[in-house]
């Protein structure tokens, strides 16, 4: 593992290359961004960004979801993927919401991972976007990138990669970390040919200084 010298040069340098670390997913209430990373499973975010003002312009309120057919919603979600499913979760949590939370998203883990499709990734982000909480992200971007940076085991399941990160980023750090791992994933830390030449966090890669 990285000493806490090289995580924080790391920290330092991805704030320097990306200054404004920011969730990619456009919202405006709270819920809607519980909603919008639902979506974005096994979809992108650009697409997400796409369907939402429709999706929220035709059902403006949690209790316009909560009454709607799951039909309906599927509809307005089809381009998505997975859209069937998608919409009953959209439904069935924004009924729990309403009837066991006051229409308020929660802020904690366990409130958050009861609701319908929501699991800890979703949970996190919630956490840190919305509550300011310490939150780690571990999608297929912070798994990948923080394995080659040397900053967990090269783990692969995102439970224990999460809880590596809790031990190596500091919390006021974790969720901004976070996003910034997804925008260099997209940037210069590709899955597949990763642009190791031009990445300015190769002296600290464990994967960079090999390639």
């Amino acid at each position: 593992m990285k000493s806490k010298a090289a995580v924080k040069r790391i920290i330092e340098s991805l704030k320097a290359l990306y200054p404004d670390a920011l969730c990619s997913l456009t919202y405006e209430k709270d819920y809607e961004l519980l909603f919008a990373v639902r979506l974005s499973a096994q979809c992108t975010d650009a697409r997400v960004n796409l369907v939402t003002p429709e999706l929220f312009a035709r059902f403006p309120s949690l209790e316009a979801f909560a009454g709607a057919r799951v039909e309906d919603v599927g509809e307005a979600i089809r381009s998505c993927g997975f859209y069937n499913t998608k919409a009953k979760d959209l439904v069935e949590c924004a009924k729990l919401l309403l009837e066991k939370h006051g229409g308020r998203v929660p802020d904690t883990m366990e409130e958050l991972t009861a609701l319908p499709g929501v699991g800890r990734k979703t949970a996190n982000l919630i956490l840190g976007d919305i509550y300011g909480q310490s939150a780690y992200v571990c999608d297929t971007h912070c798994i990948r990138i923080t394995g080659r940076l040397g900053l967990t085991d090269g783990s692969k399941d995102p439970l224990r990669v999460e809880e590596q990160l809790r031990k190596t980023i500091p919390g006021a750090e974790s969720s901004n970390f976070c996003h910034r791992m997804v925008l260099h994933g997209r940037a210069l830390c590709m899955a597949r040919k990763p642009n190791c030449a031009d990445c300015p966090l190769r002296p600290e890669c464990d994967y960079g200084k090999r390639n």
